[in-house]
C-alpha cells in the first residue's frame, strides 16, 4: 500500500490525507492563510481611519454593505457567468489589489471620508476574496474528498487571522504607517495570485471528476440571487446563516453587558474601567484565537471522520444550548465569559467548516454565483436582523442579559431545526452522485 511522501504522512497529524494529496492542502492551506493575513492587516488599518471621523460612522458603514451587495451580487455574477474560473480568479484578485493603490493615492492626497469609503469597500472585499476561495476548493474536489481535506485546509484560515492582527499592530507600534501597510496586503493579495496559478496548474490530476459546466436557466438571466431563491437547498444555506449570525450577535452583546457591568464593580474611575474592559478583551481574543486552532487542527478532522458533516453541523448548536442555558439561569461574568469563548471557537472553526462543505455537492455556477450571493448579501442582512434583534430586546422588551441568553435558546433550537433540514437536503443531492460513480 503506497502511504505517500514524507508530507502526506506528516499531515496525517491533522486529518485523513491521502498518497499525493499533500502538495494541494499545502498550497490551499497557504493560500487562506495568506488572504486572512492580509484581510487582518486591512481589518486593523480599518480601524484609525474609520474612527478618526467618528464611532457612529461605523454603524452607517454596515447598513451601505448591504444595500451596496443588493447591486453588487448581480455585477459579480454577471460577470462569473462569463468567465472560466481561472479568468474569473485572476480578475477579481487584480481589481482588489488595485483598489487598495487607489485608496494609497486617496488617503496620501488627503480625500475626505476615506475611512468610511474603506469601510464599506473592506467588508466586500472580504466576503468576496474568502467566498470565492471556498468557491475555487469547493469545484477542486469531490465530496468525499472535500469532507476529508476542508478541515486541513481552514487550519490556514484559524491561523492566518491572528497572526496578520498581531503583525499589523507590532507594525503599527513600530511606526508604520496605514498607507504602508495597505500596500503590504496588496503584495499579499499578488503573492495569493501565484498559489491560485500553482494549484491551478495542479488542478487536472486533483479532479477525478469534471465539475458540471455552468448551466442556465429557463429565461435567460441568472444571477446568484436567483440561483439561491430557485433552490430549498440554497436557501437553507442562507437561513441557517442568518440564524447563526443573530445567535453570535446576541451572544456578543450578553457578554459585553456583563463586562462593563463587572467593570462598573471594578472601577467608579473611567480610566479604571476602560482599563478593565480592555484587559479583559485582549486575553479573550486571544484565548478564542488558541481554542479556535486546537479545535481546528485536532477535533474538526476527527469529527467529520467519525460522523461526516453532521458532526460539524451539530457540535457548535448543541453547544450553545448548553452555554446559554447556564447564562440564562444567571451564571456569573466567567460562566458568561467561557459560554461566548466556546460560541466563538466553535464558530471559527467547525462551524466556519461545515459551512465551506455544504457547498460540496451544488453544481459549478452555484459554486461561483450564489455562493458570493449568500456570503455576501445574506450575511451582510443577516448582521441587520442581529442589530435588530438586540434593538428590540433593549429599547421594547427590556431584556436583561439573562433575558438576552433565554431568548437566545429559541434561536439556537430554530438553528438546530435547520440543520436537520439542510443535512437531508445534503444527503439527497449527494446520493445521485454517489450512485453514478457506484454505477
Amino acid at each position: 500500500m503506497n502511504r505517500g511522501n514524507w508530507l502526506d504522512r506528516a499531515l496525517r497529524l491533522f486529518g485523513d490525507v491521502r498518497a499525493g494529496e499533500g502538495l494541494a492542502v499545502v498550497l490551499l492551506f497557504a493560500n487562506v492563510f495568506v488572504l486572512l493575513v492580509a484581510y487582518y492587516i486591512l481589518k486593523v488599518v480599518r480601524e484609525p481611519l474609520i474612527l478618526a471621523q467618528g464611532a457612529e460612522l461605523k454603524s452607517y458603514a454596515a447598513a451601505t454593505q448591504a444595500v451596496l451587495l443588493v447591486a453588487y451580487v448581480p455585477i459579480y455574477s454577471w460577470i462569473a457567468s462569463r468567465l472560466p474560473p481561472r479568468t474569473l480568479i485572476l480578475t477579481i484578485v487584480l481589481f482588489f489589489a488595485a483598489c487598495i493603490e487607489l485608496f494609497v493615492l486617496a488617503g496620501r492626497s488627503g480625500m475626505p471620508y476615506l475611512g468610511f469609503a474603506f469601510f464599506v469597500w473592506l467588508g466586500i472585499f472580504s466576503l468576496t476574496t474568502v467566498a470565492q476561495f471556498w468557491s475555487f476548493a469547493n469545484d477542486l474536489y469531490r465530496r468525499e474528498d472535500g469532507e476529508r481535506l476542508f478541515p486541513l485546509i481552514a487550519i490556514g484560515a484559524t491561523v492566518g487571522a491572528p497572526i496578520g492582527a498581531a503583525l499589523a499592530g507590532w507594525l503599527f507600534k513600530d511606526g508604520i504607517g496605514p498607507y504602508t501597510l495597505m500596500q503590504a496586503a496588496a503584495v499579499l493579495l499578488l503573492v495569493q495570485l501565484g498559489l491560485y496559478e500553482a494549484m491551478q496548474r495542479r488542478r487536472a490530476p486533483l479532479v477525478a471528476v469534471p465539475p458540471a459546466a455552468p448551466q442556465s436557466h429557463k429565461g435567460g438571466r441568472s444571477d446568484g440571487f436567483a440561483l439561491v431563491l430557485r433552490s430549498r437547498y440554497l436557501l437553507l444555506i442562507a437561513l441557517l446563516l442568518m440564524v447563526l449570525n443573530i445567535v453570535s450577535t446576541t451572544g456578543e452583546y450578553i457578554l459585553s453587558r456583563n463586562v462593563v457591568d463587572a467593570a462598573a464593580r471594578q472601577s467608579s474611575d473611567p480610566a479604571g474601567r476602560e482599563a478593565f474592559i480592555g484587559g479583559f478583551y485582549g486575553q479573550h481574543f486571544l484565548v478564542i484565537n488558541i481554542a479556535a486552532f486546537l479545535v481546528q487542527a485536532f477535533a474538526v478532522s476527527r469529527l467529520v471522520k467519525r460522523f461526516g458533516l453532521a458532526g460539524v453541523l451539530f457540535i457548535h448548536p448543541i453547544a450553545a444550548l448548553g452555554a446559554y442555558g447556564l447564562v440564562g439561569v444567571g451564571a456569573s461574568l466567567a460562566v458568561a465569559r467561557w459560554a461566548k469563548t466556546a460560541d466563538a471557537a466553535l464558530d471559527y472553526s467547525a462551524t466556519n467548516t461545515a459551512k465551506q462543505m455544504l457547498w460540496l455537492p451544488t453544481t459549478r455556477e452555484e459554486k461561483y454565483q450564489a455562493k458570493q450571493a449568500i456570503d455576501t448579501f445574506f450575511v451582510r442582512f443577516g448582521d441587520l436582523l442581529a442589530a435588530a434583534v438586540v434593538f428590540i430586546g433593549t429599547q421594547w422588551l427590556t431584556l436583561s442579559a439573562s433575558g438576552f441568553a433565554l431568548s437566545n435558546l429559541l434561536f439556537v433550537v430554530a438553528w438546530i431545526a435547520i440543520t436537520m433540514l439542510l443535512l437531508r437536503e445534503y444527503q439527497r443531492l449527494s446520493a445521485p452522485r454517489e450512485a453514478k460513480r457506484a454505477a
